[in-house]
């Protein structure tokens, strides 16, 4: 039994991680690679194995980083199963087609530039009619319920609690080489303990062969409570300005979450009942819509909230505005009384989200409001790094807003909580893979798990990197 690792090794992105077990090959996630303009659209055209070749496809779950490249798998000759949660195939079916359209409108861009420059035109890494084409081959268990994949091969998936539909993917093997049972399990992105909406992450008691993320292996975070404190302050500090909050957010989940957040502070009257607030993502309007399909991966505290609130939906209130035409959109350029503003992509690198900081980010009254992990070299980042000067659409423009930044709200395990994870196995693993981490933090967390929890045999894959385990 072999495993490659072709993404998501040693950076958080483009997960790709390929099994070979009794002559079979095995494809954990196919995720899209994140970076520069031009390594981005070599790496993510050229898959690096031969797609006909994969029996099976298991999905952790629908962010682009892990879900992204699975339309590109299926035009390149991929026919086998993807196997994954309902709720992640019913999210893939809204965000593959996303992520489509914004291939298919980033080469238009590019290519207007390319002809002017006399260079050949390029073509979308996928089309909508290929994202369209491999949702067909989805297949969708529940969680704890044990699936064969192919002889010999079992799969099943636990709740990671990191997104709706997120799962830890354990799969039982009898190799035919070695002729014993083994227990590979792949943490894919583990979610946090007491986080609204969702349930805790489940604990799996064996492992055999462990691949775990490491995105925040070197930093905890700060608390819950302490992250929606600051929110509640930032919000009323720039109402008391006469600004407007912007917050670049991930369309999936931490959107969710944010309105949930802000429905709370609302119905306990920590914020004004009449501050308007604008969902402005038709992503994140279309990934809410998935959400309120499956109130069953809902915890405790959403169910108890909505008794209390006399609320059918966590997602709704009198004050939220979700705007999913264009025409909407632009009639927020013209607000001239404070408002929460919710908008993707979160790293401020696409979508709607550069327009309201365009159009926001020179007037002292506002708040920029950044809640999650910005990749280097995005505009994110350089917010975070309170640059005095950024460039949007290619026009430079001054830092006066406030910028802000709440760590608490991540939906990604953070140190001592992925240390905890690891330590409910009953027995150590004979083999760790530590990925989905930047490679300071995945580096450290190896040592962590080395020091504090006795494993060994702990392995930081390098990009392309196969062991026989």
């Amino acid at each position: 039994m072999e495993i490659t690792f072709h993404g998501a090794v040693r950076t958080v992105t483009g997960s790709q991680h390929l099994l070979s077990v009794n002559g079979h090959k095995i494809l954990l996630d196919c995720g899209l690679y994140q970076g520069s303009r031009k390594e981005t659209y070599e790496r993510n055209q050229h898959l690096p194995y031969n797609a006909a070749e994969i029996d099976v496809l298991i999905l952790s779950h629908a962010h682009i980083d892990h879900s992204g490249n699975i339309p590109n798998l299926v035009k390149s000759g991929f026919r086998g199963d993807i196997v994954c949660t309902y709720a992640t195939r019913d999210l893939c079916a809204v965000m593959l087609r996303d992520s489509a359209k914004i291939q298919e409108y980033d080469v238009e861009y590019l290519n207007k530039k390319r002809r002017k420059q006399g260079l050949p035109p390029l073509e979308p890494i996928y089309t909508m009619k290929d994202a369209v084409e491999c949702l067909k081959y989805f297949i969708g268990i529940g969680y704890d319920r044990p699936y064969r994949v192919m002889p010999g091969v079992t799969v099943t998936f636990f709740d990671a609690g990191h997104i709706l539909g997120s799962a830890i993917v354990a799969l039982d093997i009898e190799d035919e080489h070695s002729k014993e049972h083994v227990r590979l399990v792949f943490s894919g992105d583990l979610g946090r303990p007491n986080r609204p909406i969702l349930r805790d992450p489940a604990f799996v008691d064996e492992a055999d062969i462990l691949l775990i993320e490491s995105t925040y292996g070197n930093r905890d975070h700060d608390t819950l409570d302490d992250a929606c404190e600051k929110l509640k302050n930032v919000i009323n500090e720039t109402c008391r300005r006469g600004g407007k909050l912007i917050i670049p957010s991930f369309a999936v989940g931490r959107a969710q979450e944010l309105v949930y957040r802000i429905h709370q502070f609302i119905e306990s009257r920590d914020i004004s009942p009449h501050l308007p607030v604008y969902v402005d993502s038709p992503l994140a309007i279309e990934a809410t819509a998935v959400y309120r399909l499956h109130p069953e991966a809902y915890d405790e505290e959403v169910q108890r909230f909505l008794e209390e609130s006399n609320s059918r939906d966590p997602f709704g209130f009198d004050m939220v505005r979700y705007t999913r035409s264009t025409l909407e959109s632009k009639e927020l350029n013209f607000l001239q009384t404070p408002a929460v503003i919710i908008s993707a992509s979160g790293m401020a690198e696409a979508g709607r989200i550069l327009h309201h900081l365009r159009n926001n980010i020179e007037d002292p009254r506002n708040t920029i409001l950044i809640v999650g992990w910005q990749a280097p070299h995005t505009l994110g980042r350089r917010l975070v790094e309170r640059q005095p000067k950024v460039k949007i659409f290619g026009e430079e423009f001054e830092l006066k807003a406030q910028v802000e930044t709440i760590n608490g709200l991540s939906a990604h395990a953070d140190r001592s909580e992925l240390l905890n994870w690891a330590g409910h196995l009953r027995r150590k693993p004979r083999q760790t893979f530590i990925v989905h981490g930047e490679e300071e933090s995945s580096l450290a967390f190896a040592e962590s798990l080395q020091r504090e929890l006795g494993f060994e045999n702990v392995h930081v894959p390098m990009l392309g990197q196969s062991f026989v385990v």
